[in-house]
């Protein structure tokens, strides 16, 4: 395999990751690498459905032993908790993809605490360089208009321990300097809403958004995988 092959299989590799957010991006790349695809070609096939066999029944024997944790009214911490910041939520970011210019990267946010998390909107973000200074950057309440992609918009978003949410952030790319990393986003901090405690997270590769860009966001929304 080439060079050329290469990169085209990192970047298909890249895109598949963000394509399994559910969000609507696979339309829209589509349309980003082939504006003229249209119809049934552009319409991926249905997985074939029929009925599932049951599982096997829990054949483990009742210790007799109540488990406080399954009481009505008291959740169980999730996995990681004991690393989870004061706020109760954690954020990590995906994997960026690029096609024809368009980025687009995943943003999680995670219940990592013991209540419930109550959502409703869109994240509050800042992006910094490598000197951790603001940049310039027009944060947008929706993705429009860098690229049509689909957008539920406000809605309420409960998390319970263990849930996540998703939003999608969206830009064009704009040249960045390899040597000083001027016009990259290194560092990006990450709140729910508003008015919330902002998380630093650093995405691989950086945002390569340039120093006056746009960057669309897309409202949170659960994860049901």
């Amino acid at each position: 395999m080439n060079g050329g092959e290469l990169r085209r299989a990192a970047t298909l590799a890249a895109s598949a990751a963000v394509l399994a957010t559910g969000c609507g991006l696979s339309a829209e790349l589509d349309r980003e690498a082939d504006p003229a695809r249209t119809g049934a070609d552009a319409r991926p096939p249905h997985p074939a459905s029929g009925p599932r066999a049951p599982g096997p029944p829990d054949s483990r024997p009742s210790s007799g032993v109540r488990d406080p944790s399954r009481e009505a009214g008291v959740e169980r911490p999730p996995p990681g908790a004991h690393n989870c910041p004061a706020s109760g939520i954690r954020v990590s970011t995906g994997m960026v993809s690029a096609t024809m210019g368009l980025r687009a990267m995943p943003v999680t946010i995670t219940n990592c605490g013991t209540r419930v998390q109550r959502l409703n909107g869109y994240p509050d973000v800042r992006v910094r360089d490598v000197d951790h200074r603001p940049m310039d950057v027009m944060v947008l309440k929706g993705p429009e208009p860098i690229t049509r992609l689909d957008d539920p918009g406000p809605h309420p978003v409960p998390l319970r321990p263990g849930e996540s949410a998703r939003s999608v952030f969206v830009w064009r790319y704009s040249a960045v300097d390899a040597a000083s990393l001027r016009g990259s986003g290194v560092y990006v901090e990450i709140g729910p809403s508003v008015g919330a405690d902002r998380q630093t997270v650093e995405p691989e590769g950086g945002l390569d958004i340039g120093e006056t860009g746009l960057l669309g966001t897309t409202a949170w929304t659960r994860i049901t995988d």
